[in-house]
């Protein structure tokens, strides 16, 4: 089993030492174009997960150019969730390029993938979604603490940031595995 250390899914924030305190009431609105597109891009990602799924049980490789279809959903996914989860000011780019933006996700591809695993990776994920489930109850606590922190002081104190980042991290990870992106288990481990 990988460790969170080397794990092959890498999630990672840039801490920001100021943010705005009267983005904090709108973050969520702002978003609206990209939830929507993302919506759409999402049932793409489940169709290619199946036609994916197929190729992984008849040659043992997801297919290259549907992985990295997958990583710019994720990577989109993921700077917008930072976003709104206001660990960054600066508005997500529309899409997964840009590597300068301060939200970085990376999944490396596999060279080989399990052709019996595709069949319970769901089944045991499932105790991370519990887990993560529990998680993000605290999550959101301890969200709505981080926002009345940057309301008044402008800032999110790095505790709460870490936490908010791990959760990010761990469910990145669970994602990659249940999509079928990699095979090795991922750790229980906001690191």
């Amino acid at each position: 089993m990988a460790t969170a250390a080397t794990y092959p899914v890498t999630f990672e924030v840039d801490y920001p030492e100021n943010l705005s305190r009267w983005l904090i009431f709108i973050k969520w609105l702002l978003v609206i174009p990209h939830w929507i597109i993302l919506g759409a891009f999402q049932y793409l990602i489940q169709a290619t997960t199946v036609i994916s799924w197929f190729a992984i049980l008849f040659t043992g490789r997801y297919p290259k150019p549907l992985f990295d279809l997958a990583v710019i959903y994720w990577r989109w996914y993921s700077r917008m969730i930072a976003y709104v989860a206001l660990l960054r000011d600066e508005y997500p780019p529309f899409g997964g390029g840009q590597p300068e933006y301060p939200v970085r996700v990376d999944i490396e591809y596999p060279d080989k993938l399990s052709r019996l695993l595709i069949f319970v990776k769901w089944l045991l994920a499932i105790p991370h979604i519990i887990v993560l489930g529990l998680l993000g109850f605290v999550g959101f606590i301890v969200y709505v603490l981080a926002w009345f922190a940057i309301l008044f002081t402008g800032r999110c104190p790095r505790g709460m940031f870490d936490f908010l980042v791990g959760i990010g991290r761990w469910g990145l990870r669970v994602n990659a595995y249940v999509y079928l992106m990699r095979d090795e288990y991922p750790p229980f481990s906001l690191s």
